[in-house]
This record gives structure tokens, sequence and C-alpha cells, in this order.
């Protein structure tokens, strides 16, 4: 392929993507509707010549094929063309991922041409196909979000006014603290900090117009349409029938929905498993729907709807459903549910049961269809964004699965909450009733913690037990739902509520399972931040002996050097999105300066740089009493055996290479191996 061709690669994706999505839409149309027919045709004869220009023949080809069958459609032509569609979409993912074996020889060559990283896992697969990866503005929008970033800048750079209005106020108190009639002097203070303290209330409030305008102006363009998002389960759910040997026609709607396209990301995986539970367990072979009196092929609907500030997804199916009284009996056998008090549970509350950790068994699989495995983790996913998840179904007619998320991304709002002397947050959205908690109406049962309010016993999570802390004379306690289930849990003192970042914990921090990421407050201080979902288990009612103290765990020092500006950069971002905190060096001259200023967890050092390379840095730490035991990660292009060797041998822990590297694994060394100081 002409290297001149190679930056169109992207593009082409991108634009292929697009017309994919028309003609999933037009495959219903095309037996019935000679415009839909011509359209799709076009559509076809459009893709084909763009991949025959960047040398992608088997997906030329394909086209062709699909091209020639609609000149007459007949029956079973929108089926055969919505195949189609599936496996052009297939050879495209592979364009994107630079994958030999799913692309072939050309579309291979052009990926590698662009550069696109070869041999991504599959895990990722299902990822690359989701697409809306391109996000277009106008000029107005562009402008716009200039100008506030300008504005912005004005108003931080004008707070340096006030700092120096309050350094000269702080010299006259000194210098009136001295003076006979000190009292003059405090009387022109107050005066002047009453007047300072306007100025300040005035430019702070301007400033939050101003932010708040940018964040919304910045959202809008993170919401983005559910179409190919949508279309791409549609893919996998088709995908995944064929080879299980099943019939099913996947109906899609609300694919106009718009959701942050950050949300749809972390809702994914979850998503997928709830496409793969309808077809693997819900829907049943041809033979047994036929011998139930139900069509051969079974109805998968995915459904989006916008309901004010949030977004509804639905994966429904047709299938055999969910036996109540079998979940019931699952539950009880788990010890998840006391048969005395087994009757009285509503459905809803009887398939809340399935959201719950450890409920599915492999004798649970056979007697629920399967429907248990993972859910759990379906639903702490939707938890961690507001979100919230229930199941409803009717044995023989199907089970539908809803998810609700918040159509847009801001930031988390969290409850300050104290115990003794640790301060922690809980999401905002999780708690819905607070109530005073004294120790007379605490009783302790069994190991379980329950609450005496008014007539009712609440089981709760005591957080002081789990903090090593004694619980104050007097409590608060906060109660809410999160994902279906209840969720209770005492605290000293509430401190308020602030708009944070969460950043998540990667599972290889050794951490309690209650905590589920670390925030920094408006005053910069680090607070650990609670898991509501993990708050509703079982297992975190019974604070086991000598269990460790809840605190956010220190963020780890990484030292990262490479002198390539935009390697460093990018590496830098990665490591800190991940909770790192990151000193960056362009040398090795600079990371010794920064070795002895400086404590660090880890190093993370490129081989090739100007005067000491990577080998030579390594082995002087290693020659150093202080630096034997710093843990060092060497990155680098080269990838020959004997490369890799010679780092290890200079003393390096790690040696990963840049062409394959993969960011968990980096994160999870540098976690591994700092973590162990």
């Amino acid at each position: 392929m002409d290297a001149d061709f190679a930056d169109l690669v992207p593009l082409f994706v991108s634009e292929t993507r697009g017309r994919l999505e028309h003609l999933a839409a037009l495959a219903a149309r095309v037996e019935t509707d000679a415009q839909a027919t011509a359209e799709a045709r076009r559509e076809l004869h459009t893709v084909k010549g763009a991949g025959r220009m960047l040398g992608l023949v088997a997906l030329a080809e394909l086209c062709h094929a699909a091209e020639g069958a609609l000149q007459t459609p007949g029956p079973g032509a929108g089926a055969a063309l919505t195949k189609t569609v599936d496996e052009i979409s297939g050879l495209v993912d592979a364009v994107a991922r630079g994958d030999e074996s799913l692309a072939g020889e050309g579309a291979a060559a052009a990926a590698v041409a662009a550069g696109a990283p070869a041999g991504r896992r599959a895990g990722d697969k299902a990822k690359a196909a989701a697409g809306a990866v391109e996000v277009r503005l106008d000029a107005a929008t562009l402008d716009s979000l200039a100008d506030r970033a300008i504005r912005l800048r004005i108003l931080a750079t004008g707070a340096a006014h006030f700092v120096d209005r309050l350094s000269e106020l702080s010299r006259h108190a000194e210098e009136g603290a001295r003076q006979p009639h000190p009292e003059q002097v405090l009387h022109g203070l107050a005066t002047a900090l009453r007047s300072l303290t306007a100025d300040v209330d005035e430019g702070q409030r301007r400033l939050r117009r101003i932010a708040e305008s940018q964040v919304e102006g910045l959202q809008a363009l993170q919401v983005q349409p559910l179409r190919s998002f949508l279309h791409s389960l549609a893919r996998h759910a088709r995908g995944l029938a064929r080879s299980l040997g099943r019939e099913i026609d996947v109906v899609i709607s609300g694919d106009e929905t718009r959701l942050d396209r950050g949300i749809a990301a972390d809702i994914e995986e979850a998503l997928l498993h709830l496409v793969r539970n309808a077809v693997d367990h819900g829907i049943e072979p041809p033979a047994a729907r036929a011998a139930s009196g139900k069509p051969p092929a079974g109805t998968l609907r995915i459904d989006a709807s916008a309901r004010g500030a949030r977004v509804r997804l639905e994966v429904a199916d047709d299938g055999g459903g969910i036996d109540a009284a079998a979940v019931v009996e699952a539950a009880v056998a788990g010890g998840l549910v006391d048969r005395a008090k087994a009757p009285a549970l509503t459905p809803e509350q009887v398939f809340r049961l399935v959201f719950t950790p450890g409920f599915s068994t492999r004798r649970e699989v056979t007697e629920v269809s399967g429907r248990g495995v993972g859910l759990d983790a379906v639903a702490a996913a939707v938890a961690r964004l507001g979100g919230d998840v229930t199941l409803s179904s009717q044995p023989g007619a199907g089970t539908t699965v809803t998810v609700e998320v918040p159509a847009a991304r801001r930031g988390d709002d969290v409850i300050l909450a104290r115990v003794g002397h640790v301060r922690l947050g809980l999401p905002a959205g999780s708690v819905r009733r607070v109530t005073q908690l004294a120790q007379a109406d605490v009783i302790e049962r069994s190991g379980h913690s329950l609450a005496r309010v008014g007539e009712r016993l609440v089981e709760f999570v005591p957080l002081a037990a789990l903090c090593g802390e004694a619980p104050a004379a007097r409590q608060l306690l906060l109660e809410g739902m999160v994902a279906g289930q209840s969720m209770a849990v005492a605290v000293d003192a509430l401190e308020g509520q602030e708009e944070v970042l969460v950043r998540p914990l990667t599972r290889a921090v050794p951490t309690d399972a209650l905590i589920e990421g670390v925030a920094l407050l408006s005053s910069g201080e680090p607070i650990g931040v609670l898991s509501p979902f993990a708050l509703t288990q079982r297992a975190a009612l019974r604070p086991a002996p000598g269990a460790a103290v809840l605190r956010a765990p220190a963020r780890l020092h990484v030292l990262l050097v490479d002198d390539s500006l935009v390697t460093r950069e990018m590496e830098r971002r990665l490591l800190e999105d991940a909770g790192f905190v990151v000193t960056a060096a362009a040398d090795a001259a600079e990371a010794l300066a920064h070795l002895g200023a400086d404590r660090f967890d880890c190093m993370v050092t490129d081989i090739e740089m100007p005067g000491m390379d990577g080998y030579e840095l390594t082995r002087h730490l290693r020659s150093v009493p202080q630096f034997a035991q710093l843990p060092v990660v060497v990155v680098s292009t080269r990838e020959r055996p004997e490369d890799r060797l010679r780092g290890l041998e200079a003393g390096a822990d790690a040696f990963l290479t840049k062409q394959g590297l993969s960011p968990a694994e980096l994160v999870g060394l540098i976690n591994r191996l700092g973590g162990r100081r």
C-alpha cells in the first residue's frame, strides 16, 4: 500500500462504521422497499471503493458480493445483508486493531502502515467495535470553549491580586500590634477585610459561573448518540447465536438516545454480559422453542430511552425466563435467605437476589438458567456510576434487565463522614435517610449489628469497628438503596457534601473491599470513598477479627525517565490517571537529581537516552545501598530476547516493550513492585 495513504486508515474506519450502521438499519426494509435497496447498494459500493483504494481486498470482495445479491433481493435478503454487515464490521474492527488473522493481508498491511497496534487481546474486540471515537466541533462551539477557557485563566490570574492585598493587610496587622493603641489599626483592618471579602465573593461567583458554563459545553461534546454502541451489542448477539446454533432476531430501538461516551464505555462490559446471558441462557434452542409452541427464532430486544437527566437501557429476551421458586431455593441453600422468611419475599425482592455476590454455583446455574453468573459485577459497575439495575422475569415468557445511569458525567457528589479520626466519603446518591443512633439502640446478634429505628430493625455496617475506633455515644445511621438492595452504615458525624473526582482503585492495590476509590477534596486532602454496593453485601456486615483500619492507601510515587517528550507525556498521563504521583525526568542525570531530593516507590525508565542509558542508570542504582531495593521497570522499543536479558541482568525488576505495552500490565506491575516497599 502507498505510504501516502496510511494516514487515511483512521478516517476510513470512522466513516465505514457510520455507513455500516446505516446498512444495519436498512436491512429490515430491503425486501419490500426499493428505495432502501438502492441506498444499501450505494453504501456497499462506496465502502467497496474505499476498501480497494487502501488495498483491503477481502473487505472489498465481500461488499461486491453483497452489492450483487441486492440487485434482485428475494426472501431472506434482509437477514443476509445483516449477516454481511456483521462480517464487514469484523473486518473493519480488525483493520483498526492491526489484527492480521481477521483483517487479511491487505487490511493488516494498511493497519501496520498506519501505525496501528498489533495483537490487541481478544477482550478488547467488542470495545474496538463500539466506535464513536471521533468528535467533530463546529467553529462556533470551538470559539466558545476557547473564550471561556481564556476567561477562566484571567480570573485565576486575578486571584494573585487578592493574595497581594492579604499580604499587605498582614503587614499592617504586624505593625499595628506594636503600636501603643492597636485598636485603631484593628478597626481599619476590619473595614479592609470586609471590603476584600466582598471582592473575593464576587470573583468566586464569576469563576463558578464560567466554570459551570465550560463544564456544560464540554459535557455536550461528550454526550453522543448510542447508535454505534447498540449496533455493536446487536452484532455480538448475532455472532454468539450463530456459534451456539441458535436463531435470533435482534430489535434495536432508541439508537438516537444520547449518553456520555465515558459512561457508555464504563457499562459496555456489563451490557455485553447481559446480552451474552440472554443469548446463551435465556433464548432456548430452536427445537426447545418449537416444543413449547414458540417460533424457532428468538427475539432479543435492546432499547434505549432518555429519562430526564438519566438514560434507561433494557435488554429483553423471549426465552425460558427465570423460575422465582428456584431462585429462592438457591438463595436459602446458599445462606442468603432464612428459610422461615422466604415465603414472605416479594417478586422484586426475589429477583434482587441474583445480583448478590456468590449467589450462583454450578447447580444454581442449571436451576435458574444461569442468570446469576456475574450479575453482581453488572450491579457493581452500574452502582459506581450512580445508576441502578433491576430484573423482571416470567417463566416461559422471557426476562428483562433494566439499567439506568446518568446521561452525562459530572463530578461525584460525596457526603463527608467521620468515624473517630478517620475521614471517608460516601456517594451522596446512595443515601436516602439519616437518623440519630444511640448506643442503646444498637443490638449485636450472631455477629450482626442491628439498629432499632422506630418499629424497624435495620442491619448496618459498623464503620467504627472496621476502622478500629470506639463508636461515639451518639452516631448517625445512613440508609439507602443500591442496585435494588438496602444499604445502611453508621458514622460518628457528617461534615458536609462536596463535588469531587473519584479515582478508582485497581484491584492490585491492597486495600479494604469497602474502599472504592480515592478523591481529592477542594482543600487538597485525599480521602477514601466507600463503595455503596460493597456496603450492601452480607460479608461486609461482619468485621473480621483484627480487621485493618480503613484508610485510603498512600499514593505511590513514580519516577518516570524518558528522553522523548511525547512518550514521557503519554506515560505520565497514563500513570497519573491510575492514581500515582509522577515525577518526570528527561535523562539519567535529571533522574539522579530527583532521587537525591525525594523518595520514590518505583522507577520506570527507557533504555536509549543521551549520556547514561537505562542499563547504566539501573546498574548505578543497584550499586548504591540507598537505591538497591528501588523497583525498576524498563519500558523500551527494544524487543529482542537479548535486550530483555541485559535489562534484567542490570538489575531491572521487569522489562516491557512499548510496541505491545498494556496500560493495565504496567499499572499492575508498579502497584505490586512499589507496594512491597
